[in-house]
């Protein structure tokens, strides 16, 4: 019997990566019966950057989560490099190309905050006010936009988060917050200073969370016993409001997970052609297309969100540029999805 070699599957070594990562090894399992696929984690540029801030106007490299896994692609060291999507610049190096773009997951943005009454429980009353001091704070379940006190503190490493954040409440302060989920969670309820953080509900999806009667963020209850001891979950006491995207824009490529591979690896192509949600592609299709167009990268203070109606694609899309807000839609059919994101980005530039 010939031993077939196993299928390499490259992802960063974070937990929401390694959720991924095993994601797509379940499906490729599930696809191709007999086949074995192993993962091999590989530290990337962004993980050795995780205490530097991405919103301080540094020039940082390209492709910062991505560039050490296309080296292990080139080196043949794995044959197939998961990627959050949002983080896979637009121009792929010669040889590689993105195989399969998986089922996209909640594209919503969720507001993260400590709660009111957990507050008042861990908190002593402050007895003398002092110079520049001002009130521990913790909000009431349902905290919106609206409701923000002026002044409020919003701690986020995305530039297109804090541009739509000081767009729809230019009263309240943005500052820069680093690591991984539950480093920015733990964060959040540690440091008092900050009032509020911005995360992507697909990320807190896939490490099993989610928001519970009365806001709550937990672990998903509906998991087996056995399985939810296994993860690690959110500070208690920290609640969560889902923020549509009519609201605010997602990042390009938010939600979904991309398989890249070399071109002309014909197991691995067709391994991610099956994993390929047709949909969900010709959507980010779209929104890359738009992306490169406006010259940006996942860095850059612009945002779009495409989906499929009907037979149309609908792509809706902003950039936050020079303190102006522009925003511009467009459709056409869904096979034309690069050629929705042109047309997108030529309204403006």
């Amino acid at each position: 019997m010939i031993q077939r070699s196993p299928i390499r599957i490259g992802t960063r070594g974070s937990a929401l990566a390694l959720a991924q990562a095993h994601s797509v090894m379940a499906a490729a399992r599930a696809a191709f019966a007999g086949r074995e696929f192993e993962i091999k984690v590989i530290k990337t540029t962004g993980d050795r950057l995780q205490t530097a801030a991405l919103t301080e106007g540094k020039m940082l490299p390209r492709g910062l989560f991505t560039k050490e896994l296309e080296e292990a692609l080139f080196n043949q060291e794995v044959d197939i490099a998961v990627h959050s999507l949002k983080d896979l610049p637009t121009d792929l190096p010669e040889g590689l190309e993105l195989g399969g773009v998986g089922p996209r997951a909640d594209v919503r943005e969720v507001l993260v905050y400590r709660d009111l009454a957990e507050m008042s429980a861990r908190v002593e009353p402050q007895a003398e006010w002092r110079p520049g001091s001002r009130p521990v704070r913790g909000f009431r379940a349902d905290l919106r936009w609206a409701t923000l006190p002026s002044g409020a503190v919003i701690a986020t490493s995305s530039n297109r988060r804090a541009a739509q954040a000081m767009a729809l409440r230019p009263d309240c302060r943005v500052v820069p917050i680093r690591g991984n989920v539950g480093s920015r969670l733990q964060k959040l309820w540690d440091q008092l200073e900050i009032d509020a953080t911005l995360l992507a509900m697909a990320g807190l999806l896939r490490l099993n969370y989610d928001i519970g009667p009365g806001g709550r963020l937990r672990v998903n209850p509906r998991l087996p016993p056995a399985r939810r001891a296994e993860i690690v979950g959110p500070p208690e006491g920290l609640l969560a409001t889902l923020i549509e995207p009519e609201e605010m824009l997602p990042a390009v490529g938010q939600g979904a997970v991309g398989m890249e591979v070399r071109a002309g690896d014909s197991l691995a192509v067709d391994v991610c052609a099956a994993l390929d949600h047709f949909n969900t592609r010709q959507s980010v299709l779209a929104e890359r297309a738009f992306l490169k167009a406006m010259g940006g990268g996942c860095q850059s203070p612009v945002a779009g969100y495409a989906r499929v109606v009907g037979h149309q694609l609908q792509l809706r899309a902003a950039a936050f540029l020079e303190g102006r807000v522009r925003c511009a839609e467009d459709r056409r059919p869904v096979r034309r999805a690069e050629e929705l994101g042109n047309a997108v980005a030529a309204k403006l530039l």
